[in-house]
C-alpha cells in the first residue's frame, strides 16, 4: 500500500509559475512509476506527466510540452512537476499517481487506468 500526498497547488496568473510535489509513504518508491494527471470542471481525468522508476524516462501530453518538468527523488520518496507559463486551460485538479514495476514505455505510464495508488488531489487554478 502506498498513500501520496500532493502539495503545491494555488493560485496564479497565467505565465507563472507553480511547483507541484507528491509525497510517497512506501521507501521502496523507487520501484514505482510516478504520474500527474488532472481533471477539469465537467472533463475526464486526463494524463499531463510520467516518470518511470529510474527517473531517465519522463513523458508529457502535449499541450504542455515545453512547459511543464516531471522529475523524481527516490532517496526523498518525492515526485515533482514543475509547471511554467501556465495558461488559464490548465486549470484543474492536478492528481499524483503510482504504480509498481519497471515499465518505462509510454502507453502504459500514460495510461490511467494502470496506476494502482492516488493521491487527493490538489487545485491549481490560473488567472486571464
Amino acid at each position: 500500500q502506498v498513500q501520496l500526498v500532493e502539495s503545491g497547488g494555488g493560485l496564479v496568473q497565467a505565465g507563472g509559475s507553480l511547483r507541484l510535489s507528491c509525497a510517497a509513504s512506501r521507501r521502496t518508491f523507487s520501484r514505482y512509476a510516478g504520474g500527474w494527471f488532472r481533471q477539469a470542471p465537467g472533463k475526464e481525468r486526463e494524463f499531463v506527466a510520467a516518470i518511470d522508476w529510474s527517473g531517465r524516462n519522463t513523458y508529457y501530453t502535449d499541450s504542455v510540452k515545453g512547459r511543464f518538468t516531471i522529475s523524481r527523488d527516490n532517496s526523498k520518496n518525492t515526485v515533482h512537476l514543475q509547471m511554467n507559463s501556465l495558461k488559464p486551460e490548465d486549470t484543474a485538479v492536478y492528481y499524483c499517481a503510482a504504480r509498481p514495476g519497471y515499465s518505462s514505455d509510454y502507453e502504459t505510464l500514460s495510461n490511467r487506468p494502470t496506476y494502482d495508488y492516488w493521491g487527493q488531489g490538489t487545485q491549481v487554478t490560473v488567472s486571464s
